[in-house]
């Protein structure tokens, strides 16, 4: 099979999704009182109305129209005052009513989009930028300095209630294939669910990942939802299809069901792109299928033949009336909205002179932003914005990563002592070398920065006088290296710096050691 790569040169891949997320936040479901808790005993929180029990009327859930609006404004939509509910049929055991209650034609929120800022290795998939230069667009894509920016549309957002979770028994890896029998926990039935579809603007698997992601940060800030992939609170399906460099005309498109972490969608896209490569260039056809992405044998497996509308059998839901939203209820949401990610990383650029590169990649975490903040507001000096964030970026998310299931209030690394270190590495007092020993043993003893450095004695020396007198008696040692250096080996500089190094137990200020040394040797 051609790589992505190979396939792209060829082939331009349309990529929409449709990303679910469950109000999580909320305490009951959306049309009945039941309560919301994952990993409740199975079928413990149910009652008439989500089981669709003669006679039972929903009654719909306030707090979840909130958060559904607030997640509109949050991504540019414009929120619609009157829509409805409609019953969504189909034959599946896991809604015991056989129909889910949803959105049709117009949603609470519409006609949305979301900017995304694609760099380093990311922004290599997409090969079609070329002769662009900085600040110039092509189709939704505007260059910049270090990537990207890619303008994304979202045709809507709308509410629907969650389905029950099915369990099957005996099939390999849970799935129903293989199966001898099935169990349903309807806990989950009648849960808050809001469904993001977006344009299909989207062109590389790269971007939809970003998309993805950017989108959790945002509902996380806006405090609607936990995003737990790993629990299904969070999930993607993705939809694509090929067609040949510059054509305008959309091929049939596939779809990928229920990604359940940012490399499956990835990966299975990158897959589901070469694959219908593959079967375009040898003749064949693509069907308008839904197909799963199995991450161990890293291939896409069919499902089923995709369902239209058609068989949904759409009709407005005849126990619900339809909603009016006034200007003073989606007001009321909007003065809720806190600062959003975007608005957070132009902050950091505007006040503490950041870059966009170091700014958009703080805020990719809540929990690195909100370090980052109290770093700032215990330093106030614009000064250490950089080295601070460079600590967050690099050092703390290393840590974070090689540590699963580690959380940053979980660190004796607190705002306190980071801005502690830092200015130690900014007024010489540590080299960039001891600081990282100095990080990693706060991190271990949970001890002040300059309690560390005592015991271990790692304070750098920064006195000229003190470092002078050491590289005089290191040129003393060595004539004829000065003299080999004078005729022109000017590599030999390398030794006499690690000779004044070891001389000073590896505690001489290294930049220091350098200056003095090139006055000396020059001279």
């Amino acid at each position: 099979m051609k790589s992505l790569t190979e396939a792209l040169k060829d082939w331009e891949a349309v990529i929409g999704l449709e990303i679910h997320a469950e109000l999580t936040t909320l305490n009951t479901k959306m049309f009945c009182g039941c309560k919301l808790e994952f990993g409740a005993e199975p079928n413990t929180h149910t009652c008439p109305v989500c089981l669709g029990l003669p006679g039972a009327l929903p009654v719909p859930n306030r707090a979840a129209i909130e958060s559904i609006v607030l997640a509109g404004l949050a991504t540019n939509c414009e929120i619609e005052k009157h829509s409805m509910f409609y019953r969504k049929n189909y034959m599946y055991p896991d809604m015991a009513k056989n129909f889910q209650t949803t959105q049709g034609p117009i949603a609470f929120c519409m006609r949305g989009h979301l900017d995304l800022a694609i760099d380093g290795a990311a922004a290599s998939e997409r090969i079609d930028l070329a002769g662009l230069n900085p600040g110039e667009s092509r189709g939704n894509v505007t260059k910049t300095e270090d990537g990207y920016v890619a303008h994304v549309g979202i045709t809507r957002i709308h509410m629907e209630e969650d389905a029950g979770k099915m369990v099957h028994i005996g099939g390999g890896e849970g799935r129903i294939a293989g199966a001898t029998h099935s169990l349903v926990d309807y806990n989950r039935a009648g849960t808050p669910l809001i469904e993001l579809v977006t344009e299909p603007d989207l062109r590389t698997p790269e971007e939809a990942r970003h998309f993805m992601q950017k989108l959790r940060q945002i509902y996380l800030t806006l405090g609607i939802s936990d995003c737990s992939m790993e629990e299904g609170s969070l999930r993607c399906d993705g939809n694509v299809s090929l067609r040949r460099r510059g054509s305008k005309e959309l091929g049939t498109k596939t779809e990928l069901k229920n990604m359940n972490s940012f490399k499956s969608l990835h990966d299975g896209l990158v897959y589901e792109i070469c694959r219908q490569a593959e079967v375009l260039e040898e003749g064949g056809i693509i069907y308008q299928e839904t197909r799963h992405w199995d991450p161990s044998a890293k291939r896409t497996i069919v499902m089923r033949v995709k369902e239209t509308a058609d068989d949904y059998r759409l009709f407005p839901e005849p126990d619900l009336a339809p909603y009016d939203l006034d200007d003073e209820f989606i007001e009321s949401v909007r003065r809720r909205l806190p600062e959003l990610p975007d608005q957070k990383a132009a902050r950091y650029e505007n006040s503490w002179k950041l870059s966009s590169y170091d700014a958009r990649h703080l805020v990719d975490s809540q929990a690195t932003a909100d370090f980052f903040d109290a770093c700032m507001n215990e330093a106030q000096d614009e000064l250490l914005a950089k080295p601070l964030a460079n600590l967050v970026l690099n050092d703390l998310t290393a840590y974070l990563n090689g540590h699963e299931g580690v959380e940053v209030d979980d660190l004796s690394l607190t705002p306190g002592r980071a801005v502690q270190l830092v200015k130690l590495v900014a007024d010489g007092s540590l080299s960039s070398k001891q600081a990282k020993e100095v990080f990693a043993a706060v991190l271990e003893e949970d001890k002040d920065p300059e309690q560390i450095i005592q015991e271990r004695g790692l304070k750098q020396v920064s006195d000229a006088n003190t470092i002078e007198a050491v590289i005089d008696q290191v040129l003393a040692d060595n004539p004829d290296k000065v003299e080999a250096y004078r005729k022109g080996k000017t590599g030999l500089k390398g030794f006499f710096v690690g000779q004044s190094m070891k001389a000073m137990g590896g505690q001489g200020n290294p930049q220091l050691i350098n200056e003095l040394l090139a006055r000396k040797l020059d001279q």
